[in-house]
């Protein structure tokens, strides 16, 4: 979260005084469908047709998209192995199995080893847009293309990043959006799934919500309603993430010209490299990153003073060697509810080493990240950079 004040505390007081937080009601009984505008701000910033906000955070954006694209046992879904945890749970929760795939040098999914990774049974593909970095969606998306799969984006840590011009989640079949405490955006939790495609919208929404039978919508559906999860989100998480929508052009802003800057001032100099992005101009600026030689030369420079970088082989929970309840097949409340014990999923790809993707690894051995925030004062940004000068001529 980067700034949160009066606008929120107004708008969600809107919703107290009302006494209509239900996310579901009525207009003419008071009612401010804050979620239901939510909904229509965000499609039209991200320039789709459909947004689903969610109460589960940025797993239960990928659930659901997974859910409407039909996902399940039976099928494997290919994932990176440097993402948070949830991108591969989300995928075991709809009863598929993830098939872990190498990143590249600019953080996100290898194009070249997802081809390599591409079986019988894959169904689709998972980019993350990890800290608000964009992933090839390109070369991703024309690969799904050639081998008739879906593409699900996962852009939990890049809420209103763009990849040439065109906005993450609008890519793929769907996108997934997170909106926790540690997002761009922030509504303590929740999530959202975007699409264009109408059936995946109707899935998502019957899944997202077990009591979507009883819903006015439901008579718009021209599916079926199933039994799904308890996903909806409140007024009062729409009404904070409405707010959080009027701020995030100006934080995306601030966070791209410090990058911008970090980037201008630090090029060509002394033993400063700067990993390779897929569209500058459309990460979210929520970090700038470097890359050595060797993991020693990255610590030694992340350790420097005034620096305050970090490894990302350090964030334990991001990196898919720590993801022991996947990696020891635990998933599912019940035996029979795990994916991996599941007889439609018998054959699959369902054995997993630590060192399976072992060019990842090296990856997030030799970068450093400094996290940037948007409020820094030009102090507080001349001082990190003349940092990293001193650092890399060191």
């Amino acid at each position: 979260m980067y700034r949160l004040g009066q606008k929120e505390i107004d708008e969600v007081s809107k919703v107290i005084k009302a006494r209509k937080m239900f996310r579901v009601g009525d207009p003419k009984t008071g009612h401010l469908q804050e979620a239901n505008r939510f909904e229509k701000e965000w499609a039209h910033t991200i320039g789709v047709k459909h947004t689903l906000l969610l109460s589960g955070g940025g797993t239960a954006g990928l659930m659901a998209g997974l859910a409407g694209m039909g996902i399940g046992p039976g099928d494997e879904v290919i994932v990176p192995g440097y993402t948070f945890m949830a991108t591969a749970a989300a995928v075991l929760m709809v009863g598929a199995i993830p098939v872990l795939a190498e990143i590249n040098e600019t953080l996100t999914l290898d194009p070249r080893d997802v081809e390599k990774k591409i079986g019988p049974h894959t169904k689709a593909i998972i980019p993350v847009h990890i800290c608000g970095i964009p992933a090839d969606m390109k070369t991703l998306t024309s690969l799904a293309r050639k081998h008739k799969i879906k593409v699900l984006e996962d852009c939990c840590q890049a809420d209103g990043g763009s990849f040439k011009g065109k906005r993450l989640g609008s890519w793929g079949q769907a996108g997934a959006y997170s909106f926790n405490d540690f997002k761009i955006m922030s509504a303590g939790e929740g999530g959202a799934l975007v699409t264009n495609d109408a059936t995946i919208y109707e899935r998502a929404s019957i899944y997202a919500d077990s009591g979507a039978a009883f819903r006015p919508y439901a008579g718009n559906f021209t599916m079926p309603v199933f039994l799904g999860f308890q996903f909806r989100s409140t007024e009062i998480m729409g009404a904070i993430l409405r707010m959080q929508l009027q701020r995030l052009a100006g934080m995306l802003a601030d966070l791209r010209r410090i990058r911008a800057r970090f980037i201008a001032e630090l090029k060509d100099k002394p033993g400063i490299r700067f990993a390779p992005s897929n569209d500058p101009k459309g990460d979210c600026g929520v970090v700038v990153s470097f890359q050595f030689e060797s993991e020693a030369a990255a610590r030694a420079f992340a350790k420097a003073g005034g620096i305050g970088g970090w490894l990302p082989i350090d964030s334990g929970k991001h990196v898919y060697s720590n993801w022991e309840p996947i990696l020891t097949h635990r998933a599912g409340h019940h035996p029979d509810m795990n994916p991996y014990r599941m007889p439609k999923n018998k054959g699959l790809r369902l054995d997993y080493t630590k060192n399976m993707c072992p060019r990842t690894l090296d990856i997030l051995k030799r970068t450093v990240y400094i996290s940037l925030h948007p409020d820094w004062t030009k102090a507080q940004i001349r001082a990190r950079i003349e940092a990293c000068r001193k650092a890399g001529a060191s």
